[in-house]
């Protein structure tokens, strides 16, 4: 299941990556969100190879998520694959550059089965990918309207 986005940022292109490659932030919107998230220490932050895991409780029951960043490219994104219980998700940031202070921020996630029972719950979220969707991208244009 694919699910993917855009927004126009009234910001040049270097406020936009600062933003998005804040990695740290991201780690205290978790936090708040009663995630806990722990970063791998060996590693430097604006690197491949950089991996968090996170612990959280979904739908009643506590899960895991072992995430790794495996490419950046200064000043166009990066991109994130994350493992949990079956399911592969490989999370895109892309920058594009509109002019001097407008930038576009594509943000897509790509959510891959690996086991049947994985499998039911993916095709369950494609059962609900109109609502799940318009949830995505109140929360990329609620970021992108922080920029």
């Amino acid at each position: 299941m694919k699910l993917s986005t855009r927004e126009d940022i009234e910001a040049p292109l270097d406020t936009v990556y600062a933003a998005v490659t804040d990695f740290d932030g991201f780690e205290r919107r978790l936090l708040r969100r009663g995630v806990d998230v722990t970063r791998d220490e060996t590693c430097p932050i604006d690197v491949p190879g950089v991996r968090w895991k996170a612990q959280f409780t979904w739908r009643g029951r506590p899960q895991a998520l072992d995430a790794e960043l495996v490419s950046i490219d200064a000043g166009q994104g990066y991109a994130i694959e994350g493992k949990s219980s079956g399911v592969i998700c490989m999370s895109v940031v892309d920058l594009v550059p509109l002019s001097k202070s407008r930038t576009r921020l594509f943000v897509s996630m790509d959510l891959r089965p690996t086991t049947l029972s994985s499998r039911l719950f993916v095709h369950s979220l494609k059962l609900a990918k109109g609502s799940i969707g318009r949830r995505f991208k109140a929360r990329v244009a609620e970021f992108a309207a922080e920029i």
